[in-house]
Parts: structure tokens; sequence; C-alpha cells
């Protein structure tokens, strides 16, 4: 008798406990974190970032690799600058002392030379991200005469003048004066003068005077202006424009009207 009401006494007990034993797998089932991402999804998604990031800096804000030291002390070799690429987009143009990038196609450089397209491509994508330099057909100056102006250089104190106004380039490399080529030029409308702040040691508009097109970029030519400098993380800082124009005329207002 003992026996047997021990015996119905467990097969009472195992009932519950099977069950609760049953309630906890599922729980414990249930309660399990959720795999991670698939590889497939994860490529889908770093796929998607790239071609939102390519797109902003297609259209937007391009990181560009300063590949010379055409413009010291303002850009260092390295320097990653930040590109507006709508700076000029809504009827504004550039200005005197803005820092720009340009196409040097037909300008800087023949019409005709052409990279390889896969090359291309690739670098492209590289330089959208500034992970690489840029194509050899861009460029960085400062902006110095605008459509109409009328630059020279140099005045009497050794000053490059604009519509009859010598100008106190600060921003010049330390070593280097306005200019040991002299010039005498009226920038054509929608086009502009652009020099390096480290003369003497920058191909810009001096360089291509006596080319088709005598050294001027096509405003339509410009990528964007350079507003900021974004790495190294050391040189964060934005590329104001500089005073050193304020005191210059507009073309019509010269006396006498520009010359040349």
């Amino acid at each position: 008798m003992d026996t047997e009401a021990k015996h119905t006494e467990r097969d009472r007990s195992s009932a519950p406990e099977t069950g609760e034993e049953g309630e906890g797998s599922r729980f414990a089932r249930s309660s399990r974190p959720s795999r991670g991402l698939s590889w497939r999804t994860a490529g889908l998604l770093g796929v998607i970032c790239t071609v939102v990031v390519l797109l902003f800096s297609h259209f937007v804000l391009q990181p560009f690799q300063i590949p010379s030291s055409s413009m010291e002390p303002t850009l260092q070799v390295g320097d990653r600058v930040l590109v507006n690429k709508l700076a000029y987009r809504f009827s504004s143009v550039p200005e005197r002392g803005d820092v720009v990038v340009f196409d040097g196609t037909g300008s800087f450089v023949q019409e005709g030379v052409r990279e390889n397209p896969v090359s291309a491509l690739t670098r492209g994508a590289l330089a959208a991200l500034g992970l690489a330099e840029p194509a050899e057909t861009d460029f960085v100056k400062r902006v110095v005469g605008v459509g109409g102006d009328h630059v020279v250089c140099c005045d009497r104190g050794g000053r490059v003048e604009v519509n009859g106004v010598p100008v106190d380039e600060r921003y010049l490399h330390p070593d280097d004066v306005p200019s040991e080529v002299p010039f005498d030029i009226v920038v054509p409308q929608g086009t502009l003068w652009v020099m390096g702040d480290h003369r003497s040691n920058s191909r810009d508009s001096r360089d291509h005077l006596g080319e088709p097109g005598g050294g001027m970029v096509p405003v339509d030519k410009v990528i964007g202006r350079a507003d900021w400098i974004g790495w190294p993380i050391g040189r964060w800082t934005s590329l104001e424009r500089p005073g050193t124009f304020s005191g210059v005329p507009d073309p019509g207002r010269m006396p006498g009207g520009a010359h040349g």
C-alpha cells in the first residue's frame, strides 16, 4: 500500500514538473537573441551607404585632397578640404579672395587629354571620398580677378593691383613676392584670374598667358568653393574670404574704366 501511494504521488508531481519544463523550454527558445545581420544584408547596407555618400559628394560637399604645395601656407600637401558645390549654384558667383576648385580642361590643360575609363572611374570614386588625389585636370587656386577686373603686377611697392587699388595679400607664402612675372590683363566677363598663394611654386593663370584663353578660367568650370579644412584633425578650420579685396571697386566704377 505504501509503495503504491508513494508511486502515485510521484506520478502526480511528475506531470506539473514536465509542464513547467516545457514552458521553460519554450521561454528559453523565445528569449534567445536573434542572430546578427547576414553577410548579404550587411553588404547591401554597405552599398547603400556608399551610394548615398557618393551622391552627397557629387552634388553637395566633396572632400578634395591637396596634391601640391602651390597653396601654402593656406593649404598643406595632404590636407583634405571640403568643397561646397552649392556655393555658386543659385545665382551666386565666385568673388575675389575665394579659394576655388575647378576643372582646368581647356584653360590649364589642353583639350583631348583623356584618362583610361576604368582607372578614371575608380580614381573618381576614391577622390569623391577624399581617399585619392584629384584628377590631373582639377586645380585649387585663389580668385584674384573676376570678369571686367583690370589686374596688374606689380606696382612700385611690388604689390598686385586690382582696378587701380594695390592689395595687401597677407595669405601669401612668407618667402614669396606677389609675382616675379609681370602682367597687365583685363579679365573677360564670365571668367576668373586665379593664382596660388605660394606664387613661386604655383602654375596658375600667369603660366598660360600666351595660350588659348590667356590663363582665364571659365566660371562654369568651377566645381565649388573650398570652405573648410576637414583633415587632418589638427588643422580643422574654415576658409573664410579674406578682407584683402574689400577696398577694390567694381570695374564700372574705375576712373577711366578698365584697360590693358
